[in-house]
């Protein structure tokens, strides 16, 4: 059975810096392409970011490009997301995932292509 379970979400200022991690168990991690997802009440999932399987290639929706890094660590488990010059607009409930049959380059960004997922980490960005 794989799980994963993000940590590191809380409340931070304008400006302010967070990382995320995810950490997956039960699964073959090295070869899942990973992916950070946001929700607000009310809202659809949306897609923030996502890794391919080596770590060596990424997609980021235009929102957070130059302000969030995403990253991976086969030998730990963990995919990243590194979170700077938060706004207020990134508050949200963020939520990783892992695509257990990726493409062989660049990682997708579709919700539906993702089959597993954790429980999600508050994000509050104060203004």
């Amino acid at each position: 059975q794989v799980q994963l379970g993000e940590s590191g979400g809380g409340l931070v200022q304008t400006g302010g810096s967070l990382r995320l991690s995810c950490t997956v168990s039960g699964g073959t991690f090295s070869t899942y392409a990973m992916g950070w997802f946001r929700q607000t009440p009310g809202k659809e999932r949306e897609f923030v970011a996502a890794i391919n399987r080596f770590g060596n290639e990424t997609v980021y929706t235009n929102s957070v490009k130059g302000r969030f890094t995403i990253s991976k660590e086969n030998t730990l488990n963990t995919v990243y997301l590194r979170m700077n010059t938060l706004k207020p607009d990134d508050t949200a409930v963020y939520f990783c995932a892992a695509d257990r049959n990726p493409p062989l380059f660049a990682p997708r960004a579709s919700r539906s292509s993702y089959d597993f997922w954790g429980q999600g980490t508050q994000v509050t960005v104060s203004s």
